[in-house]
């Protein structure tokens, strides 16, 4: 996959990104980047942006897959440039956001895996296409810690074969606005290794909440702490009923715990009572209640 710079990116693939959805992947490391753009290409994004350090080496064929069938197999573009910095996700996105708007996009890391109801069978776009018709314009998905169980065999507890995830623990707050008042259909979410490890995290990353699927549109920013400037497009659902939410199966907090001195050598292991196999189904993120299918059946 050759680097390319986002300009060129914008000017000479436009007809692709326009016709949308557009995933954007942010390679902090190395860990798993090939699968994760599989999987996101899997999905159906009509195109998806690794944005990576220029000294980062992908072996050939990373990010490669077979297309699933009745399924377009995503076109992938890398982009180089410097992921350390926390604040250039949130630039890249807004600057997507101003240079496409009307286009469903999604943003993520690597070793982070999106599932929304029925992924098996249908696509990122057959999924945005019944949202939209019921008047969303952004999706909320839970971010769900995976780790491996056994630290010993995989010492940066990433493994998609030994993928663990916890099944209860999670909980909601009232979202307040700055006067105090509770903002309506809008909660923070807590649980997962963030919660259970809480004093290895800072307060504002605690959260497991993220709007990591939305419509771009005129003057629409995201914020650092992952919502949108419109608030609308923070709510879980519409006034009415209820509507689909999607999961974010992600390594990226366990990969951090272990990669911190002071978290690795207070954690031996991050298996608990309420471990469970991932089984990398969507069926199972339904029936834990990780994510909601709404009217879509």
């Amino acid at each position: 996959m050759q680097a390319q710079s986002l300009d060129s990116v914008l000017s000479d693939h436009g007809a692709v990104l326009r016709r949308g959805p557009v995933a954007m992947i942010f390679a902090e490391d190395a860990v798993e980047v090939g699968s994760t753009l599989a999987h996101w290409r899997r999905l159906g994004f009509a195109a998806v942006l690794l944005f990576a350090p220029p000294a980062l080496r992908l072996p050939p064929g990373a990010g490669e897959a077979a297309p699933r069938p009745g399924r377009r197999l995503g076109q992938a573009f890398r982009i180089d440039l410097d992921t350390s910095d926390p604040g250039l996700p949130f630039a890249v996105v807004n600057r997507l956001i101003a240079a496409l708007p009307g286009v469903w996009l999604s943003y993520a890391y690597n070793a982070e895996y999106l599932f929304y109801p029925f992924c098996e069978t249908r696509s990122v776009g057959e999924m945005l296409a019944f949202h939209a018709e019921e008047r969303r314009e952004a999706m909320l998905t839970y971010t769900v810690d995976l780790y491996a169980a056994d630290l010993t065999r995989a010492p940066n507890a990433v493994s998609l074969e030994d993928a663990h995830l916890d099944r209860s623990g999670y909980y909601a707050l009232a979202r307040t606005d700055a006067a105090g008042h509770p903002r309506e259909r809008q909660l923070d979410f807590f649980g997962g290794l963030r919660w259970r490890f809480e004093e290895h995290v800072p307060a504002h990353r605690r959260r497991i909440d993220r709007i990591a699927l939305f419509r771009a549109k005129p003057g629409l920013t995201l914020r650092p702490d992952h919502t949108l400037s419109d608030e609308e497009m923070n709510t879980f659902s519409c006034p009415w009923h209820h509507n689909l939410t999607a999961a974010i199966c992600s390594f990226r907090v366990a990969k951090a715990l272990r990669l911190n001195p002071g978290s690795r050598d207070a954690i031996r292991s991050f298996r608990w009572h309420g471990s469970e196999r991932f089984r990398w189904h969507s069926q199972q993120l339904m029936d834990l209640g990780l994510m909601e299918p709404g009217q879509w059946f």
